[in-house]
């Protein structure tokens, strides 16, 4: 019998990415699966369900239909207590679950022995790069965050000369240089703005100066180690932030627009602008800040909001900014679950390998526990 793969409408508010297209589908059904999608589920993201049946799926109007027989669920954000309620005994479901947060969604997952795999939790190694789904969405989450600057700004980005005058550009700088903020700084440097950037990790430098971007950053010993061995950024000492602040302090009065993407995983974002900085800055400026869904970057940054200041400073703090290009951010997020079922569907059937070292690292839930090192307390 097919593996029978479902997809279900995102039940999450301001959720309007799908984990799969007419695209995925046809691959999927190619494995040999069978593909359940609920109707409406491609709707946020421009796809009909007529496109989804002539991709090979088949559409069913009721949520609990699908997930009744759901061998695997995928998922953009976790389930509901709904669905977790709704599925079977050992089904998979596949997500991005956030599940530092999201404990009760883990333990309802575990409770009904579910087996479940985080994407969040792909590691960065060779063979899963296609599977990365935090960088896919994040590339995407970088170039946004430069179009809401841009749009909440109000002025031109490029230097423009006319016969009226001329226009100057506008000063970007990037806080983290991740795959969001390389995004940015490239997306910002190709409408023209004057782009500096800063990180605290030392590989950081020549991928910023690569991309025509002034690299900012107190470069002392303890910057030359700030690296962890899968390429994140290592928390900072009390000591080095202080004096990173103070450069901070004084490059940001000097620019137009801000944008901050430092997250750490498994903890609340770190501060890097305090309300001071913020007042620092000149009228009409925008501070954007990809990590307010974690506690901010920005003092005074709130999910969901444009906050204008006394000063007369925006802070945008967007929450889900890979959603605002949803059909592209499904698009890719589709294909990075699409490899990842690759390793759970072998010769039309399920074939569940707990020492594959992709699996290993993105199980979350199984066995009516919950499994992961990192997410258990």
């Amino acid at each position: 019998m097919a593996v029978a793969i479902a997809v279900t409408r995102e039940r999450r508010e301001g959720e309007p990415r799908t984990a799969a297209t007419p695209d995925t589908v046809k691959k999927l059904t190619a494995l040999g699966a069978s593909v359940l999608v609920e109707a409406g589920a491609g709707l946020g993201s421009s796809i009909p369900d007529a496109d989804y049946e002539a991709a090979g799926a088949r559409i069913a109007k009721d949520s609990s239909a699908v997930l009744s027989k759901a061998d695997i669920l995928l998922k953009v954000r976790g389930p509901t207590a709904q669905e977790i309620s709704a599925l079977k005994p050992g089904a998979i479901v596949v997500a991005l679950l956030d599940a530092y947060r999201e404990k009760d969604t883990v333990q309802a997952m575990a409770k009904a022995n579910v087996t479940a795999f985080a994407m969040e939790f792909v590691p960065r190694i060779s063979r899963a790069q296609v599977m990365d789904a935090l960088s896919s969405q994040a590339n995407l989450a970088g170039y946004r965050a430069v179009i809401e600057a841009a749009h909440t700004y109000g002025r031109a980005f490029p230097m423009m000369m006319t016969a009226a005058g001329t226009v100057a550009p506008a000063k970007v700088f990037v806080m983290g240089a991740g795959v969001a903020g390389c995004q940015a700084i490239a997306t910002a440097r190709r409408l023209g703005a004057v782009v500096s950037a800063t990180d605290v990790r030392p590989a950081a430098k020549e991928q910023v100066e690569s991309l025509g971007a002034k690299f900012v950053a107190v470069e002392d010993e303890e910057f030359k180690a700030a690296e962890t061995a899968g390429g994140y950024a290592k928390q900072m000492s009390a000591e080095y932030q202080a004096k990173q602040a103070a450069l901070t302090a004084t490059h940001i009065t000097k620019q137009d627009v801000v944008i901050t993407t430092a997250l750490i995983p498994g903890r609340p974002a770190p501060r890097l602008i305090s309300a001071a900085h913020v007042a620092s800055m000149k009228p009409g400026s925008v501070l954007v800040d990809l990590a307010v869904e974690a506690g901010g970057n920005v003092e005074g940054s709130k999910p969901g909001e444009v906050v204008k200041t006394a000063n007369g400073a925006s802070i945008v703090g967007w929450s889900n900014l890979p959603g605002r290009i949803a059909a592209d951010a499904s698009a890719l997020y589709a294909k990075n679950l699409l490899a990842f079922v690759g390793l759970l569907v072998k010769d039309e059937a399920l074939a569940l390998d707990l020492e594959d070292e992709i699996l290993k690292a993105a199980v979350v839930t199984h066995g009516g526990a919950v499994v992961h090192e990192g997410v258990k307390g």
